[in-house]
């Protein structure tokens, strides 16, 4: 009995620094064009009508990660996650119906995308592409716990089990490629839907984040889009020279 124990605390132990020593691993930075060449199949994922919307699911996956973290930061009792298959999403929380605790969660959801793909971008720029993908793949175990119905359910357990398979399976060269895409898709993604927000201007449904921000501080939603607009762009230029500095030399 003892025997077997230690056996398997050793086995265990054995796999669990085998883990650490992949997540943490540190591998060259690519050249430029290979950089470039992905910012560029990025931006034409971005871009592409029969693409946008499996783009957009992403985004919208960390949009409400980013409102489900922030909940819980300002000390709000999380309650659930749905995401539909229309690429809308909804966090839902329990707290104070005002305040700088849910002005900050409400505002965290369009700032989300951005600021993971920025920190994407410091992670690919020091070598730990898959450190990158490792949190990736530990945010999506997490928002498991919080998901409240089947399409959500469904499509975090697909993307968690194929960042799963990549970094274990994966080769060095795929794994950069993908860790890259994913950086660039949420630094270039993440000004579209605020620029369709103001697209559709008097028609939108007034229960976006910008408008519910506008009716807890007064600040009209116009302002509030044209503010996540601008921390997207910075976001973006930030990212851009940070994962090709010789781009903007």
């Amino acid at each position: 009995m003892t025997a077997g124990l230690t056996v398997g605390l050793t086995a265990a132990a054995g796999t669990w620094s085998e883990i650490w020593d992949r997540a943490t691993a540190v591998r060259p930075v690519p050249d430029a064009g290979f950089v470039l060449l992905t910012g560029l199949v990025a931006l034409a994922l971005v871009l592409a009508p029969p693409t946008w919307p499996r783009v957009r699911l992403g985004v919208t996956v960390v949009h409400e990660a980013g409102h489900a973290v922030v909940a819980v930061l300002v000390g709000r009792r999380l309650s659930g996650i749905r995401l539909h298959s229309d690429t809308s999403g909804l966090t839902v929380s329990r707290g104070r119906p005002s305040g700088p605790g849910v002005v900050a969660m409400m505002a965290a959801g369009y700032l989300a995308p951005a600021a993971v793909g920025v920190g994407a971008a410091l992670l690919l720029a020091a070598g730990r592409g898959v450190t990158m993908l490792w949190l990736l793949l530990l945010l999506m175990a997490a928002l498991l716990v919080w998901i409240r119905n089947v399409y959500g359910l469904a499509t975090v357990v697909l993307g968690g089990v194929g960042v799963g398979l990549l970094t274990w399976y994966g080769d060095p060269e795929l794994q950069s490629v993908v860790a890259y895409l994913i950086a660039w898709l949420l630094l270039l993604s993440a000004p579209r839907p605020l620029v369709e927000l103001l697209g559709t201007g008097r028609t939108r449904r007034r229960t976006t984040d910008p408008d519910q921000l506008a009716r807890l501080t007064r600040v009209p939603a116009l302002v509030w889009i044209w503010l996540f607009l601008a921390a997207n762009l910075a976001g973006l230029a930030l990212g851009v020279t940070t994962l090709a500095p010789d781009l903007l030399a």
